[in-house]
């Protein structure tokens, strides 16, 4: 409960929250993601674009593959440079999982036997110059 004679909190809507943090390039992506279900507001799944999130909120939702967990410190009220939206919440996500050392790259290739498979240039012109020389 508030004390008599104090502001009221500001809350703000979650789209629009999500596009003045900058976690989102426009509020229509903010509202994109909101629907699709990627967003829990005080571990609890929300759809709704239009509700009001606040100071105290927490906010879990996956971005760009990775678990983020956001607790609102302000509810912000435009969408200014990088420093302001940093001050509107407090970044409590877990550490990220490690990533293999191999790239997904290099583990779909296969490990062959040296001297299998198609010759290279370099051992195709030393058989070039073998053939010539027996000749």
């Amino acid at each position: 409960m508030t004390e008599p004679g104090a502001a009221p909190l500001h809350k703000e809507r979650l789209d629009r929250f999500l596009h003045f943090s900058r976690a989102v390039k426009s509020r229509t992506l903010a509202q994109k993601l909101i629907e699709s279900g990627a967003v829990r507001v005080n571990s609890e799944r929300t759809e709704r674009t239009d509700l009001k999130v606040g100071a105290g909120d927490v906010l879990t939702m996956t971005l760009h593959g990775r678990l983020v967990v956001w607790r609102i410190l302000d509810a912000g009220s435009r969408r200014g440079p990088a420093s302001e939206a940093q001050g509107l919440y407090e970044d409590i996500s877990p550490p990220p999982l490690p990533r293999p050392e191999v790239s997904v790259y290099d583990a779909a290739i296969a490990e062959r036997a040296p001297g299998s498979g198609r010759p290279t240039k370099k051992e195709r012109r030393e058989t070039d110059r073998l053939i010539e020389d027996e000749e």
